[in-house]
This record gives structure tokens, sequence and C-alpha cells, in this order.
């Protein structure tokens, strides 16, 4: 009886311990609701908002066609490029001034963070007036500056 109940405590303490918090669980929780404000400024075409959620003094941006895209980007144009720098600003302003609705759907969100650094990373579907105009896989650096996480830099696939 006595093993019984051994291995009963045993097995709560142990259960407990896997459900236990981690140390960066308030971090993860935090990154996560920039993750939903980026997506509710984009739909509210909300380009300030949008542009509060990135480090302001730094940008690293770049979008790069995947193979079911270049092919006929190449075709269409020489001189076009697989990799192509932007900038979180030119993104924040297209929202902004967009005349039709905007809307990124995030799938498969993961998040790694040490506590002071953090990758995001996630598939998507990016829809202008309710249809796919791009999909692939993006990923965000972000820092935990002075005001809280911030995306400093952000690469993503651009496919069909």
């Amino acid at each position: 009886m006595r093993a019984l109940i051994s291995s009963i405590v045993l097995a709560v303490c142990l259960t407990a311990s896997a459900h236990a918090a981690t140390p960066h669980d308030a971090d993860v929780a935090a990154i996560r609701t920039i993750v939903e404000q980026f997506k509710g400024a984009i739909i509210a075409r909300d380009g300030d908002a949008l542009g509060k959620l990135f480090l302001q003094d730094h940008d690293s941006w770049l979008s790069v066609a995947d193979d079911s895209i270049w092919g006929a980007m190449k075709e269409r144009n020489a001189a076009a490029r697989k990799v192509t720098p932007s900038s979180w600003k030119t993104f924040a302003a297209m929202v902004k001034d967009s005349p039709k609705p905007m809307e990124e759907r995030f799938y498969n969100v993961r998040i790694e963070t040490n506590g002071a650094v953090a990758s995001v990373w996630f598939d998507f579907d990016f829809l202008v007036d309710g249809k796919v105009g791009n999909r692939g896989s993006e990923s965000w650096q972000m820092v935990r500056a002075e005001d809280g996480w911030k995306i400093s830099s952000m690469l993503y696939s651009a496919g069909r």
C-alpha cells in the first residue's frame, strides 16, 4: 500500500513540475500579444500602430521569392531579384494607404526566447481584398528594449 501511495505522490509531483511555468513564459505571452497586435494593425490599416511594434532605429527586412513565383518573375523582368530588401516603414505606409482590406493570417507560430532576444517563426497567408496575394514562411528577430519587445528584423518567403 505504501508503494502505491508513494507512486501516486511521485506521479503527481512529476506532473506538476512538468506543467510549472518556465522563466520565460511571461516573455512568450508578451510576444504573442505583439503577434496579435501586428495582425490587428494590418486589418485596421493602422500603419502607426504597426510601426510602434518595430525597433525604431533599426530596419532589416528581406523578401525571398520562392520557386513557385521566381521563374515567372524572372521572365517578366530580367533584372528581378530573388532577394529583395525593404523596410517596416514601407510596409506600414502600404498598410495605412491601402484602399483595399488587408489581412495576414498566421499558422504554426513558434516562439523561442531567453528573455533578452527572441525568434518568432510562422507560416502565413497575406490577403488583399479577401484574396491570398502571397503565402509563405516568415521569421522575426526580436529584442527586449527599454520599452518592451520590438521586432528588429523580418525575413519572409514570397510564394503563391
